[in-house]
């Protein structure tokens, strides 16, 4: 890998620094496999004939549906959003507003955008009624990444997109897949806050169901490489792989400059490896 590129897409827990170790430990493949696919930064720095990408936010999978289908006229349209009068507090509160109250596919795309790149710290949020609920962020002048969507819609023509669970992303998984899975991690330690971890859906019996997914995937002839923090709870979890290895990431913890600092982080291997 010669030269990283960045998501276009803001994204908490986006894999931008990890790309490096995550492709070194891919197997080359006809086809990667990714059931939680996030910003994509994993699918834009490898280079496989060919991806299966899903997601269980349907916004981002209609987002990147869109960009490969209708790229010219979504960048076009989208920015028209980056301007002075929409970096606006009232401006952006009254846009997603409209974007829960629309249908409108390729409006919700613009507006998701819009969102990722105005709103706080570019989060994705959604109250229990399925409201878009991230605060304004307040930026000097948000980025408009049109190198960026024009990269990854070139890009999206050897993808398939896949508005689904891991469960069913998995069934799909074919004999000599290469599959990356990035779920959401593991709490650092047992005072860590996991109840907003897990209201996500995504608690401690899915992460075993996973590892079973990988498990089975494996025998059936596909590589599965699995990504999460390195705690006490994940190598138990993962005590069935082939392999299991570990590094110390630099990754931002809060706002401030000073909240970076390095995790340990394990890669789990099911099946062949490269």
């Amino acid at each position: 890998m010669t030269k990283k590129t960045r998501a276009f897409l803001k994204w908490a827990g986006g894999k931008f620094a990890l790309v490096e170790e995550i492709a070194r430990r891919l197997p080359d493949a006809d086809r990667l496999v990714e059931p939680f696919v996030g910003a994509g930064s994993v699918f834009i720095n490898t280079d496989y004939p060919s991806y299966l990408l899903s997601d269980i936010n349907p916004d981002l999978i209609n987002l990147y549906q869109t960009l490969k289908h209708d790229a010219d006229h979504y960048i076009r349209e989208s920015r028209k959003m980056f301007v002075p009068e929409w970096n606006d507090k009232e401006a952006y509160y009254k846009a997603r507003q409209r974007f829960n109250d629309t249908n409108d596919q390729f409006e919700r795309a613009v507006l998701f955008l819009y969102m990722n790149r105005h709103g706080y710290n570019g989060l994705c949020r959604y109250n229990k009624k399925g409201g878009f609920n991230v605060p304004f962020g307040s930026y000097k002048r948000p980025y408009f990444p049109q190198k960026e969507m024009e990269f990854f819609a070139e890009k999206a023509q050897r993808a398939t997109f896949l508005c689904a669970d891991y469960h069913t992303t998995f069934a799909q998984v074919q004999t000599g897949d290469a599959v990356y899975c990035d779920p959401p991690y593991l709490p650092l330690s047992s005072t860590a806050s996991f109840t907003s971890y897990a209201s996500g859906g995504f608690n401690m019996e899915a992460q075993h169901t996973l590892a079973e997914c990988a498990r089975e995937a494996a025998f059936k002839g596909a590589s599965v490489l699995i990504s999460n923090h390195d705690t006490q709870d994940a190598r138990k979890i993962y005590h069935q792989a082939d392999r299991q290895e570990f590094l110390m990431v630099k990754r931002t913890i809060s706002q401030k400059g000073n909240g970076r600092k390095k995790v340990n982080e394990i890669f789990a291997g099911y099946g062949a490896s490269r």
